[in-house]
């Protein structure tokens, strides 16, 4: 494959990528000490969602510390913060995450996520003061990524209004890529989508022993509802995912418990399948509560959808990446293929939906390929091989983001990718 292009509007016309990408590199080494600083202070101190402040605090403190106009606190949500550097051109975001999970900590890496996405950032800056072109980068904290729906907020407030491209990219364990494709990454892949809700049945307390027949058992209907949608499994399709549990179901083994609730999950190859098995699963909390007598109540947390893979956007990173010497898993170039579909679910589908956007993911070694969400996982996302792959995807993302700000045909194809992928929803 020969050199990809980035445009220059310089005096100097088209610049072979190898010296951009050297200028990339360099400042993200420069950097080195730093990232280093952040990844650690991030990981050994795991926030859960919306309460990520010492992650908050640090970040803008480093931010501010590279003189960088930061807005702490950003579209009234304590834990996100909004720099932006430049002027003009087209404006590119950095999605930086950095909430945990709880009881094993950075166990899907998002220390490694904000990382990452810093480092492109800083070295877009350095381009930019470099070479006093037009165009805007912005690095955008998004919190409560696991479950809170950050960046769905955001979306409500306006933070991707006007985005030309949204990048970031995810670490992920070995086992969640294709078998026997030696990658370093997958770059043209998406998610499933996700409806997370409540269920809350109410029922009538009694004696259990003394006068049984006067109760109506919230918990009996919570564990009717289970039984349900277990065997509801058995007639969904194979990408379709229901998972959940009862989070009160009674206090005392003597007194029949007038209240339950129970959180679910259902997920789907898009919202729009979800949201049809979502009403079959609530159809058996409904049949529950016939059944037992009790009242049952819904409530919403949140909707993610899938991940819209711009196609440009994934081969330009693809490309780099290649260049790097990090091959990915990428077809977006083939006319009629597909993204690689994923198991898991994020809000940057959500973002993907209102402005091109892509959510590569990048293979990190694990204790016995242990997957994300796991103990032994949270032990790799701080590993010196887990900080130098991540280093190197934005080496590649810092290339993309550059391409897309310099390069107006490159900026056309990602827009009208984007305007394609909106019709065929």
């Amino acid at each position: 494959m020969g050199h990809t292009k980035l445009q220059d509007t310089n005096q100097n016309g088209t610049i072979n990528i190898s010296e951009i990408q050297q200028q990339i590199n360099n400042s993200i080494q420069n950097l080195d000490t730093e990232l280093r600083d952040i990844n650690h202070k991030i990981h050994s101190n795991p926030e859960l969602a919306y309460s990520e402040h010492l992650a908050h605090a640090n970040i803008v403190a480093l931010l501010e510390s590279h003189s960088i106009p930061v807005t702490p606190h950003a579209y009234n949500l304590p834990t996100s913060f909004s720099a932006t550097h430049g002027h003009g051109g087209r404006l590119v975001v950095f999605n930086v995450e950095y909430d945990a999970l709880p009881g094993i900590g950075h166990a899907c890496g998002h220390n490694l996520i904000a990382t990452g996405s810093l480092a492109a950032f800083f070295a877009v800056v350095a381009l930019l003061q470099q070479r006093q072109l037009p165009g805007r980068v912005c690095a955008l904290g998004t919190p409560a990524e696991e479950g809170g729906g950050g960046k769905i907020k955001l979306i409500d407030a306006g933070a991707y209004s006007g985005v030309d491209a949204c990048l970031m990219a995810h670490p992920m364990s070995g086992h969640m890529f294709p078998t026997k494709t030696a990658v370093a990454g997958l770059a043209y892949g998406t998610s499933v989508a996700s409806a997370k809700f409540q269920a809350v049945f109410t029922g009538r307390t009694a004696h259990a022993a003394a006068s049984p027949q006067d109760g109506v058992n919230a918990l009996d209907a919570a564990v009717l509802a289970y039984s349900g949608i277990s065997m509801l499994r058995q007639q969904i399709l194979p990408a379709q995912r229901i998972h959940g549990i009862i989070l009160e179901g009674g206090a005392k083994a003597n007194v029949i418990p007038a209240r339950a609730v129970m959180d679910y999950n259902v997920r789907g190859r898009t919202l729009r399948e979800t949201k049809v098995l979502q009403e079959r699963v609530v159809n058996c909390f409904k049949g529950a509560a016939v059944a037992t007598g009790c009242e049952v109540e819904f409530e919403e947390t949140n909707n993610y959808a899938e991940v819209v893979p711009n196609r440009a956007l994934c081969t330009a990173y693809s490309k780099f990446m290649l260049e790097l010497g990090a091959p990915q898993l990428c077809e977006a170039d083939k006319e009629g293929s597909e993204p690689h579909p994923g198991s898991y679910s994020t809000d940057q589908g959500n973002v993907s939906q209102v402005c091109p956007a892509f959510h590569p993911v990048y293979n990190i070694p694990s204790d016995d390929g242990a997957s994300n969400h796991t103990k032994e996982f949270t032990k790799a996302a701080i590993s010196e091989e887990g900080y130098q792959l991540t280093i190197q995807t934005a080496q590649g993302m810092a290339a993309t983001a550059w391409k897309l700000l310099t390069d107006d045909d490159f900026a056309g194809e990602v827009k009208a990718d984007f305007e394609k992928d909106q019709k065929q929803r």
